[in-house]
């Protein structure tokens, strides 16, 4: 008999897969570390049911005129008041709605309040959603410290779940899949402990993350910030190295950006990848072991239909460490649909197959 384990917490993907079955009868809200992804949930649920439309609300911004405005019209023998509701709830689209419900715990009481009947019923006012309509909500957990709190009576009309923070798999996956820079991805697959939580308590010296404990804290390590340090990270040849640093530093935070430039050093000395895939027998191999990191998930973002075998070549010169990384991680990217199609990549993995 398996033993559940009441109060654990649920990925992303199944905090989106939770929306998704049951997101129709029951208002799922999100609460997780700031910078997580919980806000993306809006895209993943859009990309699930392109046919609907999206609402995002961000409820830090919300005061009671933004719900609906009245209006009279004659019933009978006298004039009557009616509400119209705010277009941002897309209850005049005649499609069924994706309501995202951002930083609800922020939200001001009144607020709150008002959302009470859309969380429960589907309604503002007078108006229901559409027949079919999602509507699930996000916040930050309690600890953050940073105001989120949803009363007793407003967290029995809903389901409360708390989101973890994704791990350095995880988040790798998701990367690959979303062209975040290879030196950024080969950082975080060094570093793993960059994406670790502060409610492990083996963390609380981890100079890279998020802590509520730690006073004066500005940039941090987050999945959110990492995507914005890959912006930064493609445009280092026009920025210059100094300026490049003072960006990651308010992106991610000294330390990390201090550990990261280390990787760029390591970039601008690698063969490049023209190099490698003209001469893939001869080209030059690197030593270091960042060096090998960052040149297969440089391969995994820029590797394509006709230049895979030539890369299999160049790879098998590497340990089959970095064999196994490249095969892996292609296999969870955009990338597969073609690379199992390739000869040479079937042959290295039926003579491989126990890595899979």
């Amino acid at each position: 008999m398996s033993v559940i384990d009441f109060g654990s917490s649920v990925s992303l993907s199944e905090f989106a897969h939770s929306i998704g079955t049951v997101g129709k009868d029951v208002t799922i809200i999100g609460r997780g570390e700031p910078g997580i992804g919980k806000s993306s949930m809006l895209k993943v649920l859009q990309s699930m049911y392109p046919d609907y439309e999206v609402a995002y609300i961000d409820c830090t911004l919300l005061d009671l005129g933004d719900f609906a405005l009245p209006f009279t019209e004659v019933a009978g023998s006298m004039k009557v008041t009616k509400f119209a509701p705010n277009a941002r709830f897309k209850m005049h689209t005649d499609k069924p709605v994706i309501v995202m419900l951002d930083e609800i715990g922020k939200a001001m009481k009144a607020v709150k309040n008002v959302l009470l009947t859309l969380m429960l019923e589907h309604r503002v006012g007078d108006n229901y959603l559409p027949k079919g309509s999602y509507v699930f909500g996000t916040s930050n957990l309690t600890s953050d410290g940073v105001g989120d709190m949803l009363e007793a009576h407003a967290r029995n009309r809903i389901c409360e779940v708390k989101v973890r923070k994704p791990d350095y798999d995880e988040w790798i996956e998701w990367a690959l899949k979303n062209d975040i820079a290879p030196e950024v991805i080969a950082w975080v697959k060094q570093f793993p402990h960059a994406l670790a939580s502060y409610t492990d308590p083996s963390q609380k010296d981890n100079p890279y993350i998020f802590n509520p404990t730690k006073a004066g804290q500005n940039a941090v390590v987050t999945p959110r910030s990492l995507e914005k340090a890959s912006h930064i990270a493609k445009q280092r040849e026009r920025l210059g190295d100094s300026l490049t640093i003072s960006l990651l530093s308010g992106t991610i935070g000294e330390s990390a950006s201090r550990d990261m430039q280390a990787f760029f050093t390591v970039v601008d000395k690698l063969p490049t990848w023209d190099a490698v895939i003209a001469n893939p027998a001869t080209a030059k191999m690197p030593d270091d072991t960042v060096a090998k990191c960052i040149l297969v998930f440089s391969a995994i973002a820029r590797v394509e239909k006709e230049t895979l075998s030539k890369w299999l070549t160049y790879a098998k010169r590497m340990d089959m460490e970095w064999q196994a990384l490249f095969a892996t991680s292609v296999m969870k990217s955009n990338k597969q649909s073609f690379v199992v199609q390739n000869g040479d990549f079937k042959d290295w993995a039926l003579k491989n197959q126990w890595l899979f």
